[in-house]
């Protein structure tokens, strides 16, 4: 038997969805285009997610994500730690490199979680709740190098929208066919942790 949803919950979380994919913000044209509903749909949509301080209108009249936003991102990265913290602990053991849970948000990647192999005396790398542009912070630049082929750096993200990166940071060339290995193992487990039963 098919599960009974609500259509305009999922409109709603569909606009969100949307607009952190274009940070730059999106018009109500743009939304209901996307949408495939007429304009007075978005403006009741709108209109409620601004009521709970999830949407902004800017000054040119486009909409973006709000603070609201973060408020419920914080609630989730200590459910994150934990539910990625095994994983990531294996990882770093036997990549010997730091092992990072790391979460794109629009241009800039933050690490949620960080962990160093037991006995480690890497140089600090990368912190916990460091945010930096994708291209300039240490995990972001992690996941960057995977798309150039580094060999310092491995990361994964699963090819999952919307799932955390996992991968390692080390300051000195990597044994990739070990750490690769290790990095994909650990990044099924945190993908299967996240995605719960059933998924």
């Amino acid at each position: 038997m098919p599960r009974e949803t609500s259509q305009t919950l999922d409109r709603g979380l569909t606009v969100l969805e949307l607009l952190a994919a274009h940070p730059e913000g999106l018009t109500v044209n743009e939304l209901a285009g996307a949408l495939g509903v007429g304009r007075t749909v978005v403006y009741r949509l709108v209109a409620t997610l601004e009521d709970h301080r999830l949407v902004r209108r800017e000054p040119g009249g486009r909409l973006v994500v709000w603070l609201g936003v973060t408020t419920l991102g914080r609630a989730v990265e200590p459910l994150l730690r934990n539910a990625a913290g095994p994983a990531l602990r294996q990882l770093a053991q036997e990549s010997s490199a730091i092992a990072h849970l790391t979460v794109a948000e629009g241009p800039d990647a933050v690490a949620v979680a960080v962990v160093e192999p037991a006995g480690s005396e890497l140089p600090a790398l990368l912190r916990q709740g460091a945010r930096h542009a994708l291209e300039r912070g240490a995990a972001g630049r992690a996941m960057l190098r995977l798309r150039e082929g580094s060999p310092a750096v491995v990361a994964s993200t699963g090819d999952v929208p919307g799932m955390p990166h996992v991968g390692v940071v080390s300051p000195t060339a990597l044994d990739t066919a070990v750490a690769g290995q290790a990095v994909v193992r650990a990044a099924a487990a945190v993908r299967l942790v996240l995605s719960g039963p059933g998924d």
